[in-house]
């Protein structure tokens, strides 16, 4: 098997970066700096799932091509981890795929998700006490979830959205970083600590409150993933917090004067 050397892989993790979350964190570095210089954080506002169209088909369209599009980096990510074999005579072809060596699959679908729920209740509820304090001290935006127009595609496009936020974010700042970062040579502490600031850094845009709890959910996900090597629990975590936040903004913000 042939073995990147380490210049390579960083090279590699440059471009994913670059191509990926890596460039969600510049452009959410330099939003903050908008924000903050234009006004307080209190009085910003951080808007998750925009419109893009005031015509609905068009609309519809967008949103599904950004999802789409914004997955191509996972399946690069895929694509370089997974064995590159030479045809070796005697090789028993046992090599493992990426989706194995990440524990991207349903190989244990019931464990997965009660793991996954334990995840999203032990995250989720203190996200939202974070969330008020960071509002009261005046150091994270107001965040709107979702600011589509009311279709009859909206909720599935907003699942769908939280989804591609979980698998993206999940399969590369956890899965494809670690295992980068270990052939880097660095630490395990060193690794989850990295992954943890970019996951904080991508959200900036929304003030400190979010960077701080999204550090400490990042620390948490990627201790969890050093001790089983699966990142589907983190997954289906992700997506249920993001479609909870999404979909129940949508459906009932308004009601509850959020909207």
């Amino acid at each position: 098997m042939l073995v990147p050397s380490r210049r390579r892989l960083r090279l590699e993790v440059w471009i994913v970066l670059g191509l990926s979350l890596g460039q969600s964190a510049v452009y959410s570095v330099v939003q903050l700096l908008d924000k903050m210089t234009r006004a307080p954080l209190a009085e910003g506002t951080s808007t998750l799932n925009r419109s893009q169209s005031t015509r609905e088909y068009f609309d519809l369209t967008y949103q599904l091509l950004d999802i789409v599009f914004a997955l191509v980096p996972v399946l690069l990510v895929l694509y370089f981890l997974t064995d590159q074999r030479q045809a070796v005579p005697g090789d028993d072809g046992n090599s493992r795929s990426a989706f194995q060596k990440l524990g991207f699959n349903f190989a244990r679908p019931g464990k997965d998700l009660l793991q996954g729920l334990g995840l999203a209740a032990l995250i989720g509820i203190p996200s939202l006490g974070l969330y008020a304090a960071g509002r009261a001290l005046g150091i994270t935006t107001a965040i709107i979830p979702s600011a589509l127009d009311a279709y009859w595609w909206t909720v599935p496009v907003l699942i769908l959205s939280a989804i591609r936020h979980a698998v993206l974010e999940e399969v590369i700042v956890v899965g494809y970083l670690l295992d980068r970062f270990g052939k880097f040579g660095w630490s395990v502490p060193l690794a989850i600590a990295v992954s943890s600031v970019l996951r904080g850094s991508y959200h900036l845009y929304q003030g400190f409150g979010p960077f701080i709890g999204n550090a400490v959910m990042g620390v948490v996900f990627a201790w969890l993933y050093t001790r089983t090597r699966r990142v589907m629990p983190l997954v289906i975590a992700h997506a249920l917090l993001d479609i909870v936040a999404f979909v129940g903004f949508s459906l009932f913000g308004k009601a509850v004067g959020l909207g």
